[in-house]
C-alpha cells in the first residue's frame, strides 16, 4: 500500500481500479501483484482465469514513460512466452496503443464503467434533472428530523459492523457472487480505513446507524467504495449521499466516482438517475503477433529444400532428431527436462503440433527430396513485428549448407509473407559451426554476453 499509494493519489485517469480501496478490497478476487518500471506503476491482475496488465501509471502522467514500460512488458511477456491482455486502458492512450500495434482486439465493457459525477452537483442537487433527489432529501429531513451527519473514528466500527449485518439480507438476497464478496470486503475494510486513505460517515436517525459511506481522495476526484443504507429508510440513499459530498468534497475535488454497476440493471438505473457527467471508459486491449494469424503451417521452397510440416510417416526421423540429447544441448530444450526416461516416437512430434497450437512456434520440417534432414523454428514472437528463428539438422546432413538455406528461406517468407520486420537468432559462443552458418544466412551480428552471440536480420539486409 505504502508503494502504490502515490500513483493513486496523484492518478488523473477517474478510474476507481486505480486506489488503495479497491485493490484491497478485491485482493482475494483479482490477486494482483505489481512492478514499478520506468517510474511507472504496472499492476497485474487475474480475473475469469485470464492474467490481465493494467495500462502503466506515471506517476507524472508522462505518456513516454508510460509506453516505455509497455516496452518492457512486452520483452517479459516475450521471454516467459506468455500472451499480454491489457486492461483499464484509458481513452487518451489509445492512439499510441494503435500506432504501435498493427493488430489488436479491443473492447470496452459496459459494465465496468466508472460513473463519473461533478462533486458540486451532489452537494445542492441543482435544476430540473435532480428534482426527485431533492424531494427525497427533503422527505428524508422532514421524516426524521433527528437526523446526524458525523466522520466515523476508529470507536465507531463496532456500532457499523452492526449496523452492516442488520443491513446484509438485503445484499445477499440479490444472490449474486459479486454482490456477497463487496460485502465480505467492506467487513475487512473496517479496521483499515486510515490506512486505505479514506474518510467515512455515519448517517442515523432516530440515534441509530442508518447510513455508512467511504470514500477514497484521488487526484482531484473522491472514490466513493463503500455506500451502504436501510432501505426501509425513506430518502436515505440520496440523502446519505448528499452529506457525503458536503462533508468531505472541500478543495480540489471536482468529481465523486461512484464506482462501476457490474451489470446489475437496478444498480445502472440509480446510478444513471443521478445525472453522470461521464462513464469513464476502461479499454481492454489484446495485441496481435504476427503468428497469431497463422491457421495453418505453411510450406516453403528455397533452391534444394522444401520447409514444411513434418508427416506422421517421418515421425521416427524427427525423433532422432529432437530426442538427440547430445546433439541438442545447443537447442535450448532438453526433452528430459519434462520426461525422466525418453519418450515414444510420437511423443516429440506431438509436442511440436501442439507448440504450434498454442501459437508458440512455427516448427517446419527440412526436407530433401522426401528425406527429413532437420527442423527450422521461428518462435519467440515480439508485439513489434520480430521473431527468433533456430536451426538442427540430422549429422549425416550437416556441412551441406542446408542450415544456411533453410534459415535464409524460412526468414524470407517471415518478412514477405507474415510482414516481420526483424528476425533475430542466437548461438552459443563453443557452437562456432552455428556462427558461420548464420552469418552466411545473412544474420549480422548485434551483440554478446557471457553465454551467446546475437544476430539479426531485416528485409532490406
Amino acid at each position: 500500500m505504502q508503494a502504490l499509494a502515490p500513483y493513486f493519489a496523484a492518478q488523473t485517469r477517474h478510474m476507481g481500479d486505480f486506489s488503495l480501496g479497491f485493490q484491497y478490497m478485491w485482493y482475494d478476487a483479482l490477486k494482483p501483484s505489481y512492478a514499478i518500471v520506468e517510474d511507472c506503476l504496472v499492476l497485474r491482475e487475474f480475473f475469469a482465469g485470464k492474467c490481465y496488465y493494467h495500462f502503466p501509471l506515471s506517476l507524472a502522467g508522462d505518456p513516454s514513460r508510460e509506453m516505455a514500460a509497455v516496452a518492457a512488458l512486452e520483452e517479459q511477456c516475450r521471454e516467459t512466452g506468455e500472451r499480454i491482455h491489457y486492461t483499464n486502458v484509458p481513452r487518451e492512450r489509445l492512439p499510441l496503443m494503435t500506432a504501435r500495434y498493427a493488430e489488436m482486439l479491443i473492447t470496452n465493457n459496459r459494465r465496468w464503467r466508472d460513473y463519473l459525477y461533478l462533486a458540486d452537483d451532489f452537494k445542492t442537487y441543482p435544476g430540473k434533472k435532480y428534482a426527485g433527489q431533492r424531494n427525497h432529501v427533503r422527505k428524508f429531513g422532514r421524516l426524521y428530523p433527528d437526523w446526524k451527519f458525523f466522520e466515523a473514528s476508529p470507536s465507531d466500527m463496532g456500532a457499523v459492523d452492526a449496523f452492516l449485518h442488520a443491513y446484509e439480507s438485503t445484499q445477499r438476497a440479490k444472490n449474486d457472487l459479486l454482490a456477497d464478496e463487496e460485502l465480505d470486503e467492506v467487513y475487512e475494510v473496517l479496521g483499515r480505513l486510515g490506512e486505505l486513505n479514506m474518510r467515512a460517515g455515519i448517517l442515523t436517525a432516530g440515534g441509530e446507524i442508518v447510513g455508512f459511506s467511504a470514500g477514497e481522495r484521488c487526484g482531484d476526484m473522491l472514490v466513493v467504495h463503500i455506500e451502504k443504507a436501510l432501505r426501509g429508510y425513506e430518502g436515505v440513499y440520496p440523502f446519505l449521499a448528499q452529506q457525503f459530498a458536503l462533508a468531505f468534497c472541500g478543495e480540489g475535488v471536482r468529481y465523486l466516482n461512484r464506482m462501476d454497476d457490474a451489470g446489475d440493471l437496478g444498480l445502472r438505473k440509480s446510478k444513471l438517475q443521478y445525472g453522470p457527467c461521464e462513464l469513464v471508459d476502461k479499454f481492454n486491449v489484446t495485441p496481435k503477433r504476427a503468428i497469431d494469424f497463422i491457421m495453418r503451417l505453411p510450406t516453403v521452397q528455397t533452391e534444394r529444400l522444401v520447409l514444411k510440416p513434418v508427416a506422421d510417416a517421418d515421425k521416427a526421423a524427427y525423433a532422432r532428431l529432437a530426442g538427440n540429447v547430445e546433439r541438442n544441448k545447443y537447442w535450448g530444450y532438453d526433452w528430459r527436462t519434462d520426461r525422466k526416461k525418453k519418450p515414444a516416437d510420437s511423443y516429440f512430434l506431438r509436442s511440436a503440433r501442439e507448440d504450434f497450437s498454442k501459437r508458440h512456434e512455427m516448427p517446419l520440417g527440412v526436407y530433401l527430396s522426401d528425406m527429413v534432414v532437420g527442423e527450422v523454428v521461428l518462435h519467440r514472437f515480439g508485439y513489434d513485428a520480430r521473431a527468433e528463428i533456430g536451426v538442427r539438422l540430422l549429422p549425416e546432413f550437416e556441412g551441406m549448407g542446408y542450415a544456411r538455406e533453410a534459415v535464409r528461406g524460412y526468414t524470407d517468407y517471415a518478412f514477405s509473407r507474415m510482414n516481420l520486420e526483424v528476425v533475430e537468432a542466437k548461438c552459443y559462443k563453443e557452437n562456432t559451426r552455428s556462427r558461420a552458418m548464420l552469418e552466411a544466412a545473412g544474420m549480422r551480428p548485434c551483440g554478446e554476453d557471457g553465454t551467446f552471440y546475437y544476430f539479426y536480420r531485416t528485409p532490406e539486409m
